[in-house]
């Protein structure tokens, strides 16, 4: 079973009462999950310390962005859509083009990208180093001061709590329970799993497809260039292909796609209804998207009604 996500938002009893980045003498964290925490929230593993994790994975969009690419540093924008960070702690890939294999490679590559943190991993422990605060946490957490190995390991601890199974969808399915599902969004269900082929790549618990790598017509060389996933496994049939991205909380991720050109997820099903509408020149699409799907209007809402039965109750329950 899943573990359910509950939200801590520096609200843990053992975090640091103050300021992290100051060297004043403060409660010491005792749980590797409240110092990983802190550290997702804290902009001083940033070059000007004004970027955090969470600025590109914020909490009320399921720990993703609501930006086609995110701000980091200077005001850089990176390449690609900055996914959700939930839902990862049984994942085989990280990153769109899979270049990272652990969670804890994974945490500390934004850290030294130049456009997102841009701090090299040697400055960002020995500022943890020389922090107060923060280096008694490590030695109480860990025994040891800080290292690059245990910041990955704190961060990466923090963001596997961050599991999600409360939906109406788990419930229906796993609950038995016939009315946690709207008339629309069974039927929806149907065509996720039949005429949509969603189900072809969105399998598994996560709707990941065991992160297998597809190319679904984002690339035609041209004005769509990024080459995904062959740029690291160097396979010319790689080109093109990205990760396929969880649908969990999905409603709340917006924008879509690697590139976040997708604002909706209206345009996202009418993209896979019939893509050559949007890009008619892609190179080494997949054949599953080699005809329209032929989706009627109705269909289509079906469908968007019921991925909205993906998000997690903490994303929906009413104020």
């Amino acid at each position: 079973m899943k573990a359910i996500f509950k939200p801590l938002l520096l609200l843990a009893s053992a975090v640091i009462v103050g300021a992290c980045s100051s060297n004043k003498p403060a409660e010491v964290i005792t749980s590797e999950l409240s110092l990983g925490e802190k550290l997702f929230f804290d902009p001083i593993l940033s070059r000007d310390s004004t970027i955090s994790c969470a600025s590109c994975h914020q909490p009320q969009f399921a720990f993703a962005d609501n930006e086609p690419t995110s701000k980091g540093v200077g005001g850089k924008l990176g390449a690609r859509n900055a996914p959700s960070c939930m839902n990862q702690s049984d994942r085989n890939f990280y990153f769109w083009d899979g270049r990272a294999e652990t969670l804890e490679q994974q945490s500390l590559g934004p850290i030294e990208n130049p456009v997102e943190m841009d701090l090299p991993l040697t400055v960002a422990v020995r500022r943890l180093t020389n922090n107060a605060v923060y280096k008694a946490a490590f030695v109480a957490v860990y025994g040891k001061v800080p290292d690059r190995d245990l910041l990955a390991k704190a961060i990466s601890t923090f963001e596997r709590t961050l599991e999600t199974s409360n939906t109406p969808f788990d419930r229906y399915l796993k609950d038995g329970d016939s009315l946690a599902l709207t008339a629309s969004q069974k039927r929806g269900l149907e065509i996720f799993n039949v005429k949509g082929k969603c189900f072809s790549c969105h399998f598994g618990v996560d709707f990941t497809g065991n992160d297998q790598f597809r190319n679904i017509g984002l690339y035609n060389g041209k004005d769509l260039n990024d080459e995904g996933r062959s740029k690291i496994s160097g396979n010319p049939k790689d080109l093109g292909k990205f990760k396929i991205p969880g649908l969990r909380n999905i409603a709340q991720t917006a924008p879509y796609m690697h590139n976040g050109m997708h604002k909706t997820l209206a345009e996202v099903i009418e993209y896979y209804n019939v893509p050559d509408k949007f890009i008619s020149n892609s190179i080494n699409r997949d054949s599953l998207l080699s005809k329209p799907l032929g989706l009627t209007t109705d269909e289509k809402k079906d469908l968007e009604n019921f991925l909205l039965a993906l998000s997690d109750d903490r994303f929906t329950a009413k104020k």
